[in-house]
């Protein structure tokens, strides 16, 4: 079996979550010409947002990697946690979208999984019109078939949680949809094999809808300590997204990269202006040893408020 897992694991380099150590690349990507780090302050303020609430993160990954447990793409748990989403937001105002799409057969690291239906769940603002200006945050919330997957990826769907909570009672900007994307894990490599919730959702977008969504912001692996938080794109837009990102870190540091690894590279590569925030290596990736011990709860704090800033 370790031998099947680790032919499957060089297999499949470029699968979801790559992953920045403070400014190293690790995706499968050619590196970038260089790699920018925003010089850390000489005291970080603990609080960097006041209104982010880490205690209710915590909660909602602890019900995901814990309670609930792996949550193949396909399987009965991704939709008992596509339940607990959809009634979290829906508990806090949002209009809620289900769009349900096929996917194929294939090895998730290392195991062999059946074709089967996943889907994304979507969130809107009362009053949403998707052919009118607006921003859309999302978090893929599905695991590999071993993983409980608490940082992989509930640590970005709790940060989703948060920021739906805070855009409804405060406003933002722009209105905003936030995204629970089903079956993000990949099942083979390449693009074909891997994205599929986003990819769908890509596809459904009409010309008016691509024109009108200003930015995409993929929370993917977000909650592991680093010196910094990862701020990436795939390298073929203008980098507006991600310099956006950085003005709105503040005293935070943050790592600028390249990353094709999550969700946002569907946007991208549709056009859309895109980036991920997240993705330092940890033990326990796509592993039974990914569980809440692996979250930094100032992680969660940076990343919640640097999107939170970005989306005020």
């Amino acid at each position: 079996m370790h031998s099947v897992v680790a032919g499957a694991a060089l297999l499949l380099l470029s699968a979801c979550s790559g992953g920045v150590d403070d400014g190293a690349r690790t995706t499968s990507e050619p590196p970038p010409p260089s790699v920018e780090t925003s010089p850390p302050p000489s005291v970080e303020p603990v609080e960097t947002s006041p209104t982010v609430d880490v205690a209710s993160m915590r909660t909602a990954i602890r019900h995901l990697a814990v309670r609930i447990g792996p949550r193949l793409a396909t399987s009965p748990a991704f939709h008992e946690a596509a339940d607990w989403f959809r009634a979290e937001l829906s508990g806090l105002g949002y209009t809620i979208t289900d769009e349900s799409f096929r996917v194929p057969a294939g090895d998730s690291w290392g195991v062999p999984v059946e074709a089967g239906r996943s889907l994304n769940v979507i969130a809107d603002p009362p009053g949403f019109e998707p052919s009118r200006p607006h921003l859309v945050v999302g978090a893929h919330l599905d695991t590999v078939a071993v993983s409980p997957g608490a940082e992989d990826n509930a640590s970005g769907v709790a940060v989703v949680r948060e920021l739906a909570r805070l855009a409804m009672e405060n406003g933002t900007r722009l209105p905003v949809r936030f995204v629970a994307f089903g079956a993000e894990e990949p099942r083979g490599p390449g693009d074909a094999l891997h994205h599929f919730g986003s990819q769908h959702r890509v596809v459904q977008m009409s010309a008016a809808e691509r024109r009108a969504t200003r930015a995409m912001v993929s929370l993917d692996r977000v909650g592991v300590r680093g010196r910094s938080v990862p701020v990436c794109d795939g390298g073929t837009s203008t980098g507006r997204v991600v310099r956006a990102l950085v003005d709105a870190a503040g005293g935070i540091p943050t790592t600028t990269c390249e990353d094709r690894a999550s969700d946002h590279w569907s946007y991208e590569k549709a056009d859309v202006p895109a980036a991920r925030l997240g993705s330092i290596p940890y033990a326990g990736y796509h592993s039974e040893g990914d569980r809440p011990n692996a979250v930094d709860d100032l992680q969660l704090r940076r990343v919640a408020s640097i999107t939170w800033r970005w989306l005020r």
